[in-house]
């Protein structure tokens, strides 16, 4: 195991000196360079570091950063990752990320046909609330476009209200409240479909 998935100091990969000030972000596809920050940025978003299950961080973190390595070194026809980074930086700190592929006959989308699915959207800590995820959904949006589709889905937590703003501010909406045999008995958070119909002029 990589032996910074354990090391205390690099558990936070990325700090900002433009935390509040305004951020320039340029979007591109991931490398495996950006691998060790991704991976973190998404356990941060997803996971707790704290608590009980706390032990569990750097495991997931490592699961994160095995999976998303896969998908880099054999990628699908219709797959990429993509990174907002902070060109206001010296370092060119990674901002943000996320991710957009095509999905097959999902009983759940209600649809025969194929269509782009963006999952894995996290931001940094030190870059919320800064237009980087709005920068990683107009990203997103625009390659769907030049793969030839027209519309985009993606899952949101019920509960993840400050994601749905978000989300309903780019023009996503509910497509499908889905509920099964876990959110019944362990009362877990209903995941919600949202869908987006893409116009031409967004490509522009």
């Amino acid at each position: 195991m990589k032996p910074w998935f354990f090391h205390p100091s690099q558990q936070q990969p990325h700090t900002s000196a433009n935390s509040g000030a305004s951020c320039r972000f340029e979007v591109r596809a991931a490398t495996s360079a950006d691998l060790q920050s991704i991976s973190q940025i998404i356990a941060d978003s997803f996971h707790s570091s704290k608590g009980f299950w706390g032990w569990a961080f750097p495991l997931l973190r490592l699961g994160i950063y095995e999976d998303l390595r896969h998908r880099l070194t054999s990628p699908a026809p219709h797959h990429l990752c993509l990174v907002a980074v902070d060109t206001s930086s010296t370092s060119d700190n990674l901002a943000g990320t996320v991710e957009l592929g095509v999905r097959f006959n999902d009983s759940w989308a209600k649809t025969a046909k194929s269509f782009p699915y963006l999952s894995n959207l996290a931001v940094h800590p030190n870059y919320r609330r800064q237009g980087a995820a709005s920068e990683l959904l107009a990203g997103c949006e625009k390659l769907a476009q030049e793969w030839g589709f027209q519309d985009v889905y993606l899952h949101v937590l019920e509960n993840n209200y400050q994601a749905r703003q978000l989300y309903f501010k780019h023009g996503y909406r509910v497509h499908q409240v889905e509920s099964n045999l876990n959110t019944l008995i362990f009362r877990r958070d209903r995941q919600i479909l949202l869908h987006k119909h893409l116009i031409a002029e967004a490509i522009t």
